[in-house]
């Protein structure tokens, strides 16, 4: 619930300023792909200003995600490499506890037997 109360707080306000951005920065404005010839380039994008803002916010919030999820690399490994530890562990908790109860059921059932 707090989250999610944070994130209104949060994200309310920065899309009421992406609007408004985007409401004063409505002029085309040309792309130029081509740095050997500016004046007559092969290549070139006009679009609105907002566009390229919103495009350049983008592309950083993916390269900051790849960036972060590379770095954590190390983290992912060792939990995977912990938890395949831990089960093996369990395994062999189960077992050995399987091996402890198994031959106590059958000299039980030899006294209930030989008891008659």
């Amino acid at each position: 619930m707090f989250r999610r109360i944070l994130s209104l707080l949060i994200g309310f306000p920065i899309g009421i300023l992406l609007i408004a951005i985007a409401v004063s920065n409505r002029q085309p404005v040309d792309l130029i792909l081509d740095p050997f010839r500016p004046e007559t380039p092969a290549l070139s994008i006009e679009l609105p200003f907002y566009i390229y803002l919103l495009a350049a916010l983008v592309v950083g919030v993916v390269l900051g995600g790849v960036a972060t999820w590379m770095g954590q690399s190390r983290w992912r490994q060792t939990a995977r490499t912990q938890g395949r530890r831990a089960a093996r562990w369990q395994a062999e908790a189960d077992r050995l506890l399987r091996e402890h109860e198994a031959p106590a059921q059958p000299a039980n059932r030899a006294l209930a037997v030989s008891g008659r």
